[in-house]
């Protein structure tokens, strides 16, 4: 007979008890700790420590039947582990029963001759709320009540992909849908009957679902995916599902259903994580209600949710609306723990993908029960933990509180509660209701969109001819020095060393600017007075246009002198040239307000431009320098960076300029304290991902022009009231006094405390 033992393969005689009275060889097997690969007329035994060593290292690191009995073989013989009697498949089969043996065994069913029901034979989470289990209600309590709201999450993994099974015919079902995974049955017929609506997405079109969803013609199913419990990261029962017909929603809604059922009676809240639950969630009632196959109780509310490091790939609507941050009572869970989960199913999923499509889901419940079970014995420890955090988190959440609380209205504390009270309500059948916590900001004008402003009011008063083109005719100023700083680059950039055609679009450069400033020039009678002569030297005007860049002056003169023409450097007469003085004795003050209002347009703008092509610069470090293997792929990456830097030296140089001629105009404090000087260092980027949970991110802030689009002004300061009331309803108050959770603005920075953990 031969024996598998752990240590090697062995052949010895073995003769069992042959006495009228006595068992039969299989049982007597047994007794000796020996499972027999057949129980009629056995010829091959293993020990029972061979199989559970097998069932560790499987569990553990991975391995396949035939890799480790490869390694027993070799243990037994190894310069001719070929010569070795061949036990790989009676491994295979005995393993499959003595694992089903052992579940049984630990779920209580190994001394009951009852057959195990649907998810019986898989653990749960302890600390989630179970009625009947670990919730015993007193007199005044509820299950309505947040603490006893069950959050799930959903995802699904794409790398346990399983193969089409050769012998199909072969599959002998042990604990098909005893486990985590949907009974086959079940859920082949609901597939057959649901219908997959396709829709228009009112959100983005999420590139992830469209790979997943490609038809793999090798492969019964692409992947894996069902629901966990968000807050402690433990696989439900009976909620795994294969994709057989990728990540759709027909397929996403059964795991849901199962989940929704498992020790939930009289639990009527729950919350769940998904991913695209900005499409999902809008007709699952209606999916649900359709299908033979799903149930769900109609008095459970269902509160929809996208994590945060997924909603930032949605629609900036999707994240008041979807948000954990504005779910009331939600506290602190991990919206992505499936991703730490999937991370140990896939130890098994590459030695899964061949095996036949019961031992593969054997496999999984085998890896999901363990997983289960190795939260549950560290559940204490955790829990512990991140009780002691969240006591911290609640002390500093008070004194923030306590500040906002005190600097606010009364009256606007009391419109915040009700308008928060609205939107709460209203959530589920009007998701739109959410966007009541937008920040409402007014967006920094733009220079057309104040001189357009001024023509209209100008339009208004029924103003003088001069009187209405004079903003067009200090806008035309505003471009042209624009396109003096752009030819001044030009020239810089060509130098001494220039082709003939670089000479000849500089001159028509020239051409075009000198008869734009010409025409400047003469038009400026009209609006400045007989104060001003348009013959006046240029050396009469206290500017120069070559100090606002960062070259030296003196490289610039010399490479002028190449060209006979230099409109580049011609100071037009626009208000901020000539001087406030100078002004009022053309009597041509009232120029200089309208001037200040295109100056801060044209601010805008240049800022406006200066983050597009600084964001463009980091894309492209990212996507194509770092990404360039080749020399000449390296080379053409350069190039369009230094392409992208100059861009950003123009838009800074014309702030600069801007800026400088703004100061001329003797600005407000509101003007100065909006916009600041301009320094180099600001202008570098970073190209490192800044995740919502990094930590040492306190003390850093991106520079000033970032939130400049914000407009500050205003006598009803709303922009702050607007502030206050989204901090206000962040800071959720429980029945005992205590703060759930509180959320502090800091520029872009945010920090969240949930009542059951620490910093988020």
């Amino acid at each position: 007979m031969v024996i598998i033992d752990k240590s090697r393969v062995h052949r010895l005689e073995v003769r069992c008890c042959d006495c009228p009275n006595a068992m039969s060889p299989d049982i007597q097997m047994f007794r000796h700790g020996f499972f027999p690969a057949s129980f009629h007329r056995p010829k091959t035994v293993f020990t029972f420590g061979v199989l559970n060593d097998f069932l560790l290292d499987n569990l553990e690191c991975g391995t396949s039947a035939m890799n480790y009995y490869s390694k027993l073989q070799r243990m037994t013989l190894s310069m001719f582990p070929h010569l070795v009697p061949d036990r790989y498949r009676e491994l295979m089969r005995v393993a499959q029963q003595w694992r089903q043996l052992k579940i049984m065994k630990w779920h209580g069913f190994g001394h009951r001759s009852d057959t195990p029901s649907t998810g019986e034979l898989a653990l749960f989470c302890p600390a989630c709320p179970q009625p009947g289990i670990n919730v015993l209600l007193s007199g005044d309590e509820s299950l309505d009540d947040w603490k006893f709201t069950r959050s799930f999450v959903m995802d699904g993994n794409f790398k346990a992909e399983h193969l089409h099974p050769i012998k199909p015919f072969d599959e002998v079902w042990l604990s098909d849908g005893l486990g985590f995974m949907v009974g086959k049955d079940r859920y082949k017929l609901h597939l057959k009957e649901a219908a997959d609506t396709v829709e228009k997405s009112s959100c983005n079109n999420h590139r992830a679902v469209n790979q997943a969803n490609a038809s793999r013609h090798k492969l019964e199913s692409t992947g894996i995916g069902g629901v966990a419990c968000a807050r402690h990261g433990c696989f439900v029962p009976h909620s795994m599902v294969d994709f057989q017909k990728g990540k759709r929603q027909a397929t996403c809604t059964i795991p849901h259903s199962q989940a929704s059922q498992h020790n939930m009676e009289g639990i009527t809240r729950a919350v769940t994580f998904y991913d695209i639950n900005c499409q999902y969630n809008k007709h699952l009632r209606v999916r649900v209600d359709q299908s033979r196959f799903l149930e769900m109780a109609p008095e459970l509310t269902i509160i929809p949710g996208i994590g945060l490091w997924h909603v930032h790939g949605h629609q900036d609507s999707c994240y008041v609306r979807y948000a954990s941050n504005f779910i009331e009572g939600i506290g602190q869970i991990d919206r992505e723990i499936m991703e730490t989960l999937w991370a140990h199913l896939n130890l098994i999923s590459p030695a899964a993908q061949g095996m036949l499509s019961l031992h593969q889901k054997e496999c999984l419940d085998y890896q999901m029960n363990n997983s289960n079970f190795c939260k549950m014995i560290h559940m204490k420890r955790t829990l512990c933990r991140k009780y002691k955090l969240a006591r911290n988190g609640i002390a500093e959440s008070e004194k923030a509180f306590d500040r906002l609380d005190e600097a606010a209205p009364a009256h606007s504390k009391t419109e915040w509660l009700a308008r928060e009270r609205i939107a709460q309500s209203s959530r589920l059948n009007d998701p739109v209701a959410m966007d009541e916590y937008e920040i409402n900001i007014k967006k920094a004008p733009s220079k057309k969109e104040i001189e357009l402003r001024l023509l209209e009011e100008s339009n208004a008063r029924s103003a003088g001819p001069s009187h209405r083109s004079v903003a067009t005719w200090i806008s035309m100023g505003l471009a042209i020095e624009e396109a003096q700083i752009a030819l001044l680059v030009e020239v810089r950039r060509v130098g001494r060393r220039f082709t003939e055609t670089q000479r000849l679009d500089i001159a028509h450069q020239c051409d075009r600017l000198q008869g734009q400033i010409y025409g400047f020039t003469r038009s400026a009678l009209m609006h400045l007075g007989e104060g001003f002569n348009a013959d006046d030297e240029p050396d009469d005007l206290n500017v120069d246009i070559l100090n606002d860049l960062d070259d030296d002056l003196a490289d610039f003169i010399e490479t002028s002198d190449t060209w006979t023409n230099s409109p580049e450097l011609t100071v037009i007469p626009l208000p901020s040239n000539l001087g406030v003085d100078r002004c009022r004795r053309c009597m041509a003050e009232d120029l200089i307000p309208l001037e200040m209002l295109l100056r801060e347009g044209q601010a805008n703008d240049a800022l406006h431009n200066l983050r597009i092509h600084l964001c463009n610069k980091a894309i492209l470090f990212r996507t194509t320098v770092r990404q360039a293997k080749s020399q000449a792929l390296k080379t053409r990456a350069w190039s369009q960076v230094t392409s992208v830097q100059q861009a950003v030296s123009l838009h800074a140089s014309i702030y600069t300029k801007t800026r400088k001629q703004m100061m001329k105009l003797e600005p407000g404090q509101e003007q100065l304290q909006k916009y600041k000087p301009l320094l180099r260092e600001q202008l570098k980027i970073s190209t490192a991902v800044g995740g919502p949970n990094a930590r040492s991110q306190r003390n850093e802030s991106l520079a000033w022009f970032w939130s400049v689009e914000v407009d500050l002004g205003g006598p009803d300061q709303s922009w702050n009231e607007e502030c206050e009331f989204v901090l206000a309803c962040h800071i959720l108050r429980l029945p005992d006094g205590t703060h759930a959770k509180f959320t502090e603005f800091i520029g872009c920075r945010q920090r969240h405390y949930g009542i059951d953990g620490g910093k988020n």
